[in-house]
């Protein structure tokens, strides 16, 4: 497990240090909260991270901005004509109630139907829609994964698709394994397919450096489009960017 250390940089920003055995220090900023943390290398001292942190104060509240002024879902109520996302296209919520197994059903350009049994509660609502979520994504990531191991010369052993609070997609670059974030299914499908490609990459190129950006260039030229495209997409309660 990660030993992480709270460093003070000024009256109002701490940093999450953590250490390892690497030859740079690497800094991120997570959403919603603006977040900070520090990977640095196990011979770095805590006043050269502070210094480190200091110079990219403006770089670290840029990124604070925008993520405090991201469009946010309130939590969903399941109400009738709720706004729900599905392949990026925004769906309004119609529920039926049935003695029937629950299912989900788009048949129009405006609305998602929802049938689900008389007093079904709130949170089983969300799983039957978390479900259908999964499973329409599943239907969508195996052609992509195989048409970018052609593409960029990579094998993926393993993929799954979970509920993540941190992060679009993981790596896992021993097992060559990919995790991809259920709310993938609530975007447009080229989103979806750029951050299969940047996990992929990470099987050549582990870390977020000049090569993987000249990677990411290579492979996808318009991906900071799609980056773009999918952090201005309204996001679920809880949810934050890549």
């Amino acid at each position: 497990m990660e030993e992480v250390k709270v460093l003070q940089i000024t009256s109002n920003l701490s940093i999450d240090v953590v250490r390892k055995d690497i030859k740079n220090m690497h800094l991120a900023v997570y959403p919603p909260t603006g977040r900070v943390r520090i990977a640095a290398p196990l011979r770095i001292d805590d006043e050269a991270v502070r210094l480190f942190a200091i110079s990219k104060i403006a770089w670290i509240r840029k990124h604070q901005r925008h993520f405090k002024a991201q469009d946010r879902q309130s939590p969903r109520e399941f109400k009738l004509r709720e706004s729900h996302y599905f392949q990026g296209k925004r769906f309004l919520l119609r529920i039926h109630e049935h003695e029937a197994p629950p299912r989900v059903e788009i048949k129009t350009k405006t609305y998602i139907d929802l049938s689900v049994r008389p007093n079904s509660t709130l949170e089983q609502k969300q799983t039957i829609l978390n479900e259908w979520y999964r499973k329409e994504l599943k239907k969508l990531i195996p052609e992509i994964i195989q048409k970018w191991e052609k593409k960029i010369g990579v094998s993926v052993a393993e993929w799954q698709v979970k509920q993540m609070k941190t992060k679009w997609g993981t790596c896992n670059i021993e097992e060559k394994r990919i995790w991809i974030n259920l709310e993938l299914a609530k975007k447009p499908i080229h989103c979806l397919e750029y951050i299969i490609v940047h996990e992929m990459l990470h099987l050549i190129e582990r870390h977020h450096n000049e090569r993987f950006l000249a990677l990411m260039e290579k492979y996808m030229p318009q991906w900071k489009f799609y980056k773009e495209e999918l952090n201005r997409f309204p996001v679920s309660h809880g949810e934050w960017s890549y």
